[in-house]
């Protein structure tokens, strides 16, 4: 029923704090990227694997849904969602970043009064080292919102319950 990586992740952390996943819908369309949407403790989300990609540093994730007429567009600032839930892995290394609805429309990845939006975008966990000065401005600004997943993860995941 769940993706994979978020299936490990509900019964390694969410499971284990008490965290809730509910009305889970999977997204064919972004099959490659998890892409599915719930609600956790009741805040919408969006959620989402990233991927690493051969020439550049981060990962990539597709973040987009289908407007009225069938086209691809970027999610709106006046969407029914909460946060935004982009899984990281590299090897042993996972994280999640947990992007509320405001800070991604504050920096134009999705749209706000018809301006801006993205259809994906890059991340980059602290694990990455950057070296452009775009990437680095990037990772300060999504570092905020990085939540690392340790072994030992119920001291993070008291920190990620209170946001829900």
């Amino acid at each position: 029923m769940y993706p994979h990586q978020l299936h490990k992740i509900k019964q390694l952390y969410y499971d284990p704090s008490g965290a809730v996943i509910s009305q889970f819908e999977a997204n064919p369309e972004s099959k490659e990227y998890e892409a599915c949407s719930f609600l956790l403790n009741n805040k919408k989300v969006i959620y989402r694997q990233a991927k690493i990609t051969p020439t550049k540093t981060g990962q990539f994730v597709t973040i987009w849904k289908r407007n009225a007429a069938g086209i691809t567009a970027p999610f709106d600032s006046e969407d029914a969602i909460d946060f935004f839930i982009i899984t990281v892995q590299d090897n042993e290394l996972l994280g999640q970043f947990i992007f509320p609805r405001k800070v991604l429309s504050a920096k134009g990845i999705i749209t706000h009064n018809n301006k801006g939006g993205k259809r994906g975008m890059r991340v980059y966990p602290p694990w990455n080292t950057v070296t452009s000065k775009q990437a680095l401005v990037t990772q300060n600004w999504q570092a905020a919102y990085f939540y690392e997943l340790l072994p030992e993860g119920t001291t993070v995941m008291d920190r990620i319950i209170t946001l829900f």
